[in-house]
């Protein structure tokens, strides 16, 4: 599908890709002028919401893991060498603080001076660390990184991975041992398998695959992409189950809204990159039903609602920045699939939605989120163990692509 620029559609395009070029700008920024440790080298650990710095706080590795792929995702696409040396500081901090020389692996936290705090090995941050290694590698074709991209990839598979039921366990001891406490965050369930950890492992190595087309790491791929269409996404409704036991069977009757629409882009990027056309086919069909569905949970405003718990049809009506982060991206995919234009229209409606009340436009970056009256989530991280560039910095970078894609 291709659009004329001097369309009504064109012209959209053009504004939004604009506008999202120059957010990427303003929300990188604020990284690069806010969040360099000097003291204790990488970056702080904690931002709150009024700004301030916690000199002292913990570093998480999902946090420095996506600020290295933020940055690494950035220079690859526009070339700023300011985004080259940020890419550098965070791949040295991961590699020197993280990376568990003894027994493989990524370490879930440091202290501020960057010694091993928490060593449980959660394959979700494992996943994190190996996406942003793998797009390190695109953007600098470090040698390095990709040895330490198939180190993290051998030792998921040795460790993690069930040959028995398929999929994924959560999380290790140091050693390699399952943990009682499986839980990625106090607010999970404590069951051994999650579709979030599955997501996350999916779209890491199908980042991998781009530069490594490695035999195994194909199996594992086309392994998880069927496992998501066979196990993890209901199909009578569209939606994604989130909690499993071991063999398979959901343990929660909810719905992430902003997961679905996530999963819906993420899946389909799998399948492109592996390459096999009629899994491809399959996953078309069903992310622009994953889309579909989602629209249960879009608000006139152009938001999504949080969840669902559907047992008792009680909707968590809070907005947070990674859903509409994902909820652009997402929709901008399932305008590509169907050519319906309400799938546009949901995209740039999603961004209009962060514009209004999710950008800090005083002080840069997102804000956590907004309650239903649309007051702020005051007592959320502006930086912190879950609060990163990630979602919002991908989101622009997607955009950028796919809008110059339609454009003729």
């Amino acid at each position: 599908m291709r659009i004329e620029k001097g369309t009504t559609t064109g012209e959209s395009l053009q504004t939004y890709q604009a506008e999202v070029t120059a957010e990427l700008e303003r929300i990188l920024a604020f990284w690069l002028e806010n969040t360099l440790d000097e003291a204790g080298g990488g970056f702080v650990g904690q931002i709150d919401s009024g700004g301030r710095v916690n000199q002292v706080a913990p570093k998480g590795a999902i946090l420095n893991a996506r600020i290295l792929w933020s940055f690494s995702a950035a220079y690859r696409h526009t070339g700023k060498a300011a985004y080259a040396t940020a890419a550098k500081r965070a791949y040295d901090y991961l590699v020197n603080h993280f990376f568990d020389k003894t027994h493989g692996g990524i370490y879930w936290s440091v202290d501020a001076q960057g010694n091993a705090l928490s060593t449980r090995k959660q394959i979700y941050a494992l996943a994190f660390a190996l996406y942003g290694l793998s797009e390190y590698y695109s953007a600098t074709q470090d040698a390095g990184a990709l040895t330490l991209c198939r180190e993290l990839f051998q030792w998921i598979e040795q460790y993690s991975f069930d040959k028995e039921q398929g999929g994924y366990l959560e999380a290790f001891s140091r050693e390699g041992e399952l943990l009682e406490d499986l839980r990625l965050s106090a607010k999970d369930r404590n069951d051994p398998k999650t579709m979030n950890t599955h997501l996350h492992i999916l779209e890491a190595y199908a980042s991998l695959y781009r530069s490594w087309p490695d035999q195994q790491l194909a199996l594992q791929l086309e392994g998880l992409i069927r496992l998501f269409l066979d196990n993890i996404i209901d199909m009578n409704t569209g939606h994604m189950m989130l909690f499993f036991t071991r063999d398979w069977q959901s343990t929660a009757d909810l719905v992430s809204y902003g997961h679905d629409i996530e999963a819906s882009w993420l899946l389909h990027e799998a399948a492109e990159v592996l390459g096999n056309p009629e899994l491809l086919h399959q996953v078309e069909s069903v992310a622009a039903g994953m889309a579909a569905a989602t629209l249960e949970g879009l608000q006139a405003d152009g938001s999504l609602y949080h969840e669902l718990k559907r047992t008792e049809n009680h909707y968590d009506t809070h907005r947070e920045w990674w859903v509409s982060a994902e909820a652009m991206v997402g929709f901008l995919n399932a305008f590509q699939l169907t050519n319906e234009a309400h799938y546009l229209a949901h995209s740039i409606q999603a961004w209009e939605f962060a514009k209004k009340y999710l950008l800090d436009k005083e002080h840069g970056e997102w804000y956590w989120g907004v309650y239903n009256d649309y007051s702020l989530m005051r007592t959320e991280d502006k930086v912190g163990f879950w609060k990163c560039p990630y979602h919002n910095s991908r989101a622009c970078l997607e955009v950028m692509s796919r809008c110059e894609n339609l454009l003729t």
